[in-house]
């Protein structure tokens, strides 16, 4: 019985680092495809952007007021007016295909009309961001299995444990694949309707 519990609390262990992880993966792609303008301007379309300050990464909302003036116009009002030029470069740098106007403290991000080429650049871009987390959960998944395997191979646990636990993780891999698959789907039909 001992042995039993320890097996189901490793693999509740390894289950909650795996579902953690890929959690992380998936939001993070949820988060780069809702930066990717569809229409209207969004202060979510910068929360992918990061602007090395202070010594390390930080989101443009850590270093300014964000706000949507009107439908075609972001402006970013940024605190301290040493990082303008940096929250400058890294908004140049984005996939967004904006040029930012600095007056004084404050950067405006006019939008451009959307096009059908830039369309199809954001539905590129948009394909590389889920493609590049579906890679990331399928390591996650090939860890998860690599240490079931493990233990199987250390007479931790029995073959038909191991079967099971991997088939948990493939069912957990799915899951998270299919919120991805649903996030680009959406983005995919916004952009379409525009």
């Amino acid at each position: 019985m001992k042995l039993k519990l320890q097996r189901s609390t490793m693999f509740d262990e390894l289950s909650k680092d795996l579902k953690k992880r890929m959690e992380s993966s998936s939001q993070s792609a949820k988060s780069e495809i809702s930066g990717i303008r569809a229409g209207r301007a969004s202060p979510g379309m910068l929360d992918s952007i990061k602007v090395e300050a202070y010594g390390q990464k930080m989101s443009i909302n850590q270093l300014g007021n964000i706000t949507t003036p009107d439908p075609r116009t972001i402006n970013v009002e940024v605190w301290d007016a040493s990082n303008v030029s940096l929250v400058d470069k890294s908004l140049r740098e984005s996939n967004l295909g904006i040029n930012p106007i600095i007056e004084g403290n404050l950067i405006r991000l006019p939008l451009p009309q959307l096009t059908e080429e830039r369309r199809d650049e954001f539905l590129k871009v948009i394909g590389k961001i889920v493609e590049s987390a579906k890679v990331a959960i399928r390591n996650i998944r090939r860890d998860g299995i690599e240490k079931v395997k493990a233990s199987e191979k250390e007479k931790n646990i029995s073959q038909d444990e191991s079967k099971k636990f991997q088939n948990d993780i493939e069912i957990m891999t799915s899951e998270y694949i299919k919120i991805i698959d649903e996030s680009h789907k959406h983005k995919e039909e916004d952009l379409k309707k525009i």
